[in-house]
């Protein structure tokens, strides 16, 4: 064979294997229901929306960040995919949301550095909220008691946008100054610690993905 067929078909195999890669990730927007809100502004990439009440079944996880999420994912797919009373499957929402126990947590929580940083022991809530249909008496009942059901209230968020792998913690640092940039220069004032979501499957190519950090208004 010459070497131009040989790099031909290797060429070939790449595109097979790469094609439905990206056309997997590329799908995977919008494929599921997000919590109902309403954009009431929308300035440099920032939007400050508007939340309705949810609900959302949240367990604690202690570790780093992206270790965190993990294991909380794990935990609360569990709980939707059956490993509840009466075994009924939960419809998959949007996004994933995490966020730092500032009551466990506390200083240990590197919050002002280049990178976010969690130290050994820190503690992490990771939440998917419910499909919409479902109220506290309908939903499911968790069988692992480490999950959580809560009501969340409305509330109103500054939220920016942006793609990257989740384990990127230097861009998320990046995001979250560029988002409390926006709000100082806004007279904006927040409670709590930020909001990180993600609304993409783990295999999802980084540039395919839809990452946001949120403040509290």
């Amino acid at each position: 064979m010459t070497r131009f067929k040989k790099r031909t078909l290797y060429g070939l195999g790449i595109l097979a294997v790469a094609f439905p890669l990206v056309t997997l990730s590329g799908c995977n927007m919008g494929q599921y229901a997000e919590p109902a809100h309403t954009a009431q502004k929308f300035d440099a990439g920032i939007e400050v929306r508007d939340y309705a009440p949810m609900i959302a079944a949240e367990v604690e996880v202690s570790g780093e960040r992206k270790e965190a999420i993990s294991k909380g994912f794990r935990l609360i797919a569990d709980y939707i995919f059956g490993n509840n009373e009466p075994k009924e499957k939960i419809a998959m929402t949007t996004p994933v949301i995490q966020q730092a126990d500032a009551k466990k947590a506390g200083e240990k929580i590197a919050m002002t550095t280049p990178v976010i940083q969690q130290a050994d022991g820190g503690s992490w809530k990771v939440q998917f909220i419910m499909p919409a249909e479902y109220t506290l008496e309908t939903l499911p009942k968790p069988v692992n008691p480490a999950v959580k059901i809560k009501q969340i209230a409305g509330k109103k968020m500054a939220v920016i946008r942006f793609s990257g792998a989740t384990g990127d913690d230097a861009k998320m640092a990046a995001k979250r100054a560029e988002l409390e940039a926006y709000v100082k220069a806004n007279n904006l004032k927040t409670t709590g610690e930020p909001v990180m979501a993600f609304y993409d499957p783990p295999w999802t190519l980084p540039f395919f993905r839809r990452n946001e950090i949120m403040l509290e208004l």
